[in-house]
């Protein structure tokens, strides 16, 4: 069992950091509900990754009944997620200070792009727009020419879903001592910002000089810091920031010591980078990946996602499980002693329904009367 076994949490149903702050918390254990409105219903999430391990519940969250269901499962919660614009579950009757009234000790968990206030607040905006307010995009792409959207991981996924889901543990730990809930607003920008943290520090030092994309140590400026094309229209990625190990690619690859010796003189990187890519095109992925991988060049293939499952390091490790036909990456990360581990592929809308009130404390004649009401949908 995962270390959040015995941890009961709603999950509004959103679309994308919303579904993966569900995920990393129920593959950690926790009995993740997540609500589904009841025109939803004919969606089928069995094949969707970021839908496993949670159970459904269907309901019709405009009827005061629907709504009363979402209340009365907050009585037995140690937490409740939203993705919404501000105001909305507010609007719904379930917002922090009606199902905290419920519980007191209920953890509230909020995610928006913009945050909860300010300006931008009731605006429309998806990743790239946050990572653009926060410095992020900017700092991503080739050198002369415009940003390149990293997907949506800085966003969405790293500065949304991962900070909420560390926000819910965090508040569930203090409300062991205080026994008091809270109201928790993650803000993508901020996110987004915060992972840039180590960047707002270099700022102006000779790591991040400039901010000119493409020109600085960790963004594709270095040589020794990069992708390269081979033989085989395939790609490798090298990073021998260290003295040691550039020294060791050097060695391997059978550059010219002293043309390569001034590693850290920037103004030699483009010329560098030039011949490097000559060297690297002379040999393929895999002729590459017998002379590099595993020694202290700091090495790896550049691997598509239908490539990655299949490497030994990856399969050694059991870095991705197959769920119902579908590969997919594993819980992580891992625990020495509390496993975690993935339930069941993603439940379609409403499909827990019955199961999931009767275990949180409704009675038959309860879910009878919601159903005959509409407020409820299995």
């Amino acid at each position: 069992m995962g270390p959040l076994h015995g941890k009961k949490i709603i999950e509004l149903a959103g679309i994308g950091p919303g579904p993966f702050c569900g995920m990393m918390l129920s593959d950690m254990g926790a009995e993740v509900v997540r609500i589904d409105r009841i025109g939803k219903a004919d969606r089928n999430l069995a094949k969707d990754v970021l839908s496993r391990g949670r159970l459904s519940v269907a309901v019709n969250l405009k009827s005061p009944e629907g709504r009363g269901v979402i209340l009365k499962l907050c009585e037995k919660a140690d937490g409740l997620f939203e993705g919404f614009r501000p105001g909305v579950t507010e609007r719904l009757g379930i917002g922090p200070v009606d199902c905290m009234s419920r519980n007191p000790k209920l953890v509230y968990g909020r995610m928006t792009g913009w945050g909860q206030d300010g300006p931008l607040a009731q605006a429309a905006g998806h990743d790239i727009n946050y990572i653009a307010l926060s410095g992020a995009l900017h700092a991503i792409g080739f050198k002369g020419s415009r940003p390149v959207p990293p997907l949506n991981l800085v966003g969405d996924f790293g500065g949304g879903g991962m900070y909420l889901a560390f926000g819910i543990v965090c508040a569930l730990l203090e409300a062991q001592n205080s026994g008091k809930g809270q109201v928790i607003d993650v803000s993508m920008v901020e996110g987004s910002a915060s992972l840039l943290s180590m960047f707002y520090g270099l700022k102006g030092t000779p790591f991040f000089a400039s901010e000119e994309r493409g020109s600085n140590l960790l963004d594709g400026g270095a040589h020794f810091y990069n992708t390269y094309e081979t033989k085989d229209g395939k790609y490798i990625s090298i990073g021998p920031i260290e003295a040691q190990f550039y020294s060791l690619l050097i060695e391997k690859t059978g550059i010219d010591p002293d043309r390569f010796s001034e590693q850290m003189e920037m103004s030699q990187w483009p010329e560098k980078t030039k011949e490097l890519a000559e060297v690297f095109k002379t040999k393929t992925q895999k002729e590459w990946c017998r002379i590099l991988e595993g020694s202290d060049i700091c090495f790896a293939p550049v691997l598509s996602i239908s490539e990655a499952p299949q490497h030994p390091h990856n399969k050694a490790r059991g870095s991705f499980i197959e769920l119902e036909g579908l590969v997919q990456p594993a819980p992580t990360p891992r625990f020495s002693r509390s496993v975690p581990e993935v339930k069941h592929a993603g439940r379609n809308p409403g499909e827990d329904t019955r199961s999931v009130l009767e275990d949180w404390g409704f009675s038959e004649s309860e879910i009878e009367q919601l159903q005959s009401k509409e407020a409820i949908n299995h």
